[in-house]
Parts: C-alpha cells; sequence; structure tokens
C-alpha cells in the first residue's frame, strides 16, 4: 500500500510559526502526521508549502500546482489572514481563487481540509477604530470559506470560536500565531474531525507541550527582533489604508451609521459568492 500523502498550503500558521523545534518550526499540519495513521502498514508522507507572509494568490498560483503534482490523498488550505492585511483586500477574488483551489483538490479526490480564523485586529489588541475594519475583513473571509467548504465537501474547522482564543497560554509572544500549545490544540480538532470521517486513524495528537514555554526575556527579545520587522513590513502596506478605514470608521459611529459598513461589507461577500454561481452556470456567457 503506497503512503498516505498529506499536503499543508497557506501561510505562517500552517509552517508553524510559533512553535520552534530547534532551528525551524513544526505547527500543527507536522504534529497532525502522526495521527493520520494508525501504524507500519501505511506510512504518511507529509509535505509542508506552506510560506510566511503568503496571500490567497500565492496558493492559487503557486502552492496548489505543486500540490496537484504530489497527488494529495489530504490537503489543508488555511490561508486569509494576509489578505485581509493588504491595502489590495478585495472578497470578490479572495473568494474566487479559494473557489478554484478547493475545486482542484476535489477533482483529484483529496480530502480537503479548511479553517476559518481568528480576527488579527482583536489578538492584536489593536485599538477599536483600527480593529474593527480588519474584524469586517476577516468575518468577509471566514464567510466565504465557510460557504465554499460547504461546497466542496470540505473538512471545516471552525478555529475563529471558543475559549482558546482568549488562553494567553496558547498564544506566542506576538499574539498573533499560537505557541506550542496552541498548536497542539488545532491538530487535536482537525484530528477529531478526520477521527469522523474515518480518515485519522491514528492517536491524537497530545495536548501537553513538549518543549517549555519561552521565558518572558526570549518573548521580548523576539518582539524586538523578527517581530519588529514583521510588524513593519505589513505595516508599510496596510497602516495608510488603514487609517483611511478607521476614519471612516469614526465618522460613521459619530453619525450613528455604523451599521451601513457591516451591510455593505455582507453585501460584498453575497455579490462575490453569487458571482461564483453564476460562473458555473453553462449558460452563463
Amino acid at each position: 500500500m503506497r503512503p498516505l500523502r498529506f499536503v499543508a498550503l497557506g501561510d505562517s500558521l500552517t509552517e508553524g510559526v510559533g512553535d520552534p523545534v530547534g532551528e525551524a518550526w513544526r505547527g500543527w499540519a507536522a504534529l497532525l502526521v502522526a495521527g493520520l495513521s494508525d501504524g507500519p502498514d501505511r506510512s504518511v508522507e507529509f509535505t509542508n508549502l506552506a510560506v510566511s507572509g503568503a496571500q490567497t494568490r500565492d496558493v492559487l498560483e503557486r502552492q496548489t500546482p505543486a500540490a496537484l503534482a504530489l497527488r494529495a490523498d489530504v490537503a489543508s488550505v488555511v490561508i486569509g489572514v494576509n489578505d485581509t492585511l493588504r491595502c489590495t483586500f478585495d472578497i470578490h477574488a479572495v473568494a474566487a481563487r479559494l473557489d478554484r483551489v478547493y475545486a482542484a483538490f476535489r477533482a483529484q479526490d483529496a480530502v480537503l481540509l479548511t479553517a476559518c480564523l481568528p480576527d488579527p485586529g482583536a489578538m492584536l489588541g489593536l485599538p477599536g477604530a483600527l480593529a474593527r475594519p480588519l474584524a469586517r475583513r476577516q468575518r468577509a473571509v471566514n464567510s466565504v470559506v465557510h460557504a465554499l467548504s460547504e461546497r466542496h465537501g470540505a473538512v471545516h474547522l471552525h478555529a475563529a470560536e471558543g475559549a482558546w482564543l482568549t488562553d494567553r497560554a496558547m498564544w506566542s509572544a506576538d499574539r498573533l500565531h499560537p505557541g506550542e500549545r496552541g498548536h497542539r490544540q488545532l491538530a487535536l480538532r482537525f484530528h477529531a474531525l478526520l477521527e469522523q470521517e474515518g480518515i485519522a486513524t491514528g492517536n491524537a495528537p497530545s495536548a501537553e507541550p513538549e518543549f517549555r514555554a519561552p521565558t518572558r526575556s526570549a518573548s521580548l527579545w523576539w518582539l524586538a527582533t523578527a517581530g519588529t520587522g514583521w510588524v513593519a513590513r505589513r505595516c508599510t502596506d496596510l497602516l495608510p489604508q488603514l487609517l483611511t478605514l478607521a476614519a471612516a470608521e469614526v465618522r460613521h459611529r459619530a453619525r450613528g451609521t455604523s451599521a451601513r459598513l457591516d451591510l455593505s461589507a455582507s453585501h460584498a461577500v453575497a455579490s462575490a459568492l453569487a458571482a461564483l454561481s453564476v460562473a458555473e452556470r453553462p449558460d452563463a456567457a
């Protein structure tokens, strides 16, 4: 029997940022591997194509072709937060890309894993006027992921909710990526879903960390070095637009018309999904 091929696609979350092992990142997908097989009769070949900073365009254009060439039996596609952190954010484009990615794996009969993700503004503790526009974007992405996961028959994890989001022990120093305990929680929850589907036949990953959590001084050093660079790279692109969005947020709150912003975002999601449905009809032209 040939090995079960598990290919992980996405950004820094799936790359494993926040869960260091030696000089490399491990992460939830690598932790899940052992639980996909119950013995030596069938091994698991794991390939992690996720790259820090990746957006849906990167997954569609670079990671998906590589994963399809590997003929994945199980493919995880967890992506979207970086799209919300860019001035080029377009929920129509996000929906179209994800629809193509999901369809490509289902066409190969791969088991598709997806997840909705927490709001980055809330995780970073941004002020309300800055956090609300990001939250609205992340809700839009999650709504699209929910809908497309159902359409394509994906195994979908609701990772944007639950007590684990407010448990600081689950998160790394940057407050945006899970620490080892958080990555283990994601692996456990994915394993439970796959076990229900009869796909994960091995033991569930342990919930308890293998390594000691970084000390406060180590966490502060990371934030002052790599963490500062991470924030700076994204602020260069996002900050001007985020300030514009925040100004609009303040104006609408002063006028009592904040509901219009939520309504506009909901309409954009509905429009993006409707456009995909129209494109699928034979008489769409």
